[in-house]
């Protein structure tokens, strides 16, 4: 009986740590709270749809075609945005691996080791020069590293985030380094699409209050209030919003960092990544290079399932009439391993062996017979043919 280790191969993204989840085999990541996320598409969607339904006919015939052409090409150009910042690697930092953990922790060790007994440790920073600007860099007791300058552990995903911006539950996922573009385009398409369907329903009200009457062109377009509700309440939030990010890639700032008043000012401290430029910091942000995933989630890697028994089968001896049998050890050389009839040890060592064997099962209480010697078979032969 021997153990044999099978291995199956998996998908990285199977095994990555965090509170993410993964579809179409590792190609779309997401949080794994998604239930905001589901109520900005039903949102979106059913607006858009009332708005085809009801204003869109009327507009096109009485106004100008290209209204509802315009509003297709910005819904789709919504959706496209909403998507790939929601399912999208935001720029998830790998943890360390045991052995890279280790070395860290033997390095923290070795520059603490002046600390008197009883006080408390220095806090585990690393001082990097960035522009002239001394910038620190925060040691995450989660993912063993050194977090990258402008990286933050999100609570929520549980992953550390480079250039984190902030976690948002309207799209489903972290906003970082490598989604923040998306999520900002996200942000100032929807709010044209708000304005334009919110502008289209006042006109499209109005005209029909013209020819029938205010109270009878409501009930003509019923889903025309309910528009009007959503997009009142959805302007004032999303436009807002759209100018807070507007103001920050002017400044090449993150949510983050204006939260914790990094870079206010305070203490002679400035924005070591800002230009000093607006037109500088909006095309680094927007119109900068698309950076790959660090995280590799569709690689292969090997797993092992638990051992599985094997029964190897042993060659059984075969007896010849003419040749006397002889005790063979049935113990291999090797443990674990069985001797094959071609690797058999040859006469002139066969002795030795069955020597050692002999002492060994002496001292175990197991006796084995020797091995017959060469000179005691030929003197058999001899006799046996004199008696004949």
């Amino acid at each position: 009986m021997s153990a044999v280790m099978i291995t199956r191969k998996v998908r990285k993204w199977e095994k990555l740590p965090g509170k993410n989840t993964f579809c179409c085999d590792g190609r779309v990541m997401m949080a794994r709270q998604k239930g905001v996320f589901y109520l900005t598409l039903f949102l979106i969607v059913g607006t858009c749809a009332l708005f085809f339904a009801f204003e869109c006919p009327y507009l096109a015939v009485h106004l100008s075609p290209t209204i509802p052409v315009f509003a297709v090409v910005l819904f789709l150009f919504v959706m496209a945005m909403l998507l790939r910042t929601s399912f999208s690697d935001p720029g998830v930092l790998p943890r360390a691996l045991p052995e890279e953990a280790s070395f860290i922790e033997m390095e923290i060790e070795a520059a603490n080791g002046n600390v008197p007994a009883g006080q408390r440790p220095p806090p585990r920073i690393r001082n990097v020069q960035i522009n002239n600007q001394i910038v620190k860099l925060k040691y995450c007791y989660t993912c063993k590293i050194f977090r990258p300058p402008r990286a933050s552990h999100c609570s929520i995903c549980d992953n550390c985030v480079d250039r984190f911006d902030h976690h948002c539950p309207w799209v489903g996922n972290c906003v970082g380094k490598r989604n923040y573009r998306f999520f900002y385009l996200f942000t100032l398409s929807l709010s044209l699409l708000t304005i334009y369907i919110f502008t289209f329903d006042i006109v499209h009200v109005v005209m029909r209050s013209v020819d029938s009457g205010f109270l009878n062109a409501l009930k003509e377009t019923p889903g025309t209030v309910l528009e009007v509700l959503v997009c009142f309440f959805t302007l004032w939030s999303v436009v807002g919003l759209t100018g807070f990010h507007t103001y920050l890639i002017s400044l090449n700032q993150t949510t983050n960092e204006d939260i914790k008043g990094s870079w206010s000012g305070k203490n002679r401290v400035q924005n070591p990544y800002s230009h000093k430029n607006i037109m500088k910091n909006c095309s680094e942000i927007l119109c900068g290079p698309t950076y790959p995933s660090v995280l590799d989630r569709r690689g292969v890697m090997q797993q092992g399932d638990s051992p599985s028994l094997t029964t190897a089968a042993t060659p059984s001896s075969t007896s010849d009439s003419t040749v006397p049998q002889t005790t063979k050890p049935t113990a291999p050389l090797i443990p674990n391993e069985h001797t094959p009839d071609d690797a058999k040890p040859s006469i002139a060592t066969s002795t030795e062996i069955s020597t050692s064997l002999t002492e060994e099962s002496e001292s175990t209480a197991h006796k084995v017979p020797p091995l017959a010697s060469p000179e005691t078979d030929v003197e058999a032969s001899i006799a046996k043919a004199a008696a004949h």
